[in-house]
């Protein structure tokens, strides 16, 4: 599946929800149900989100670490929505200068 079709359906509530279970990080889930939370969002528009706002925002650099880390993944499709996520956390708590994430 190609990366503009998992950001797509990212949108789809069961398949985020799977996608971060897919994640098999208990801390990570509960930083984004918190960020969510912060954003009054679910979970899963969050990480829908989170992969737009990578998409839209990051640097070169944060694109080249995320192409490295999904070519030495097992699972490409988990470590690209880890990636995107904790970016995703970082980028978002710089702009509400939380001191969160």
């Amino acid at each position: 599946m190609m990366l503009g079709e998992v950001i797509e359906r990212l949108d789809d509530e069961a398949f985020a929800t799977e996608s971060m279970i897919a994640l098999n990080d208990l801390t990570l889930l509960a930083e984004i149900d918190r960020a969510a939370r912060d954003a009054e969002e679910t979970p899963a528009i969050y990480a829908a989100g989170a992969a737009r706002r990578f998409a839209s925002q990051a640097s070169d650099d944060d694109w080249l670490a995320l192409m490295s880390a999904v070519a030495r993944a097992d699972d490409p499709g988990v470590a690209c929505l880890r990636r995107m996520l904790l970016w995703s956390l970082r980028y978002d708590a710089a702009a509400c200068g939380c001191a969160h994430a």
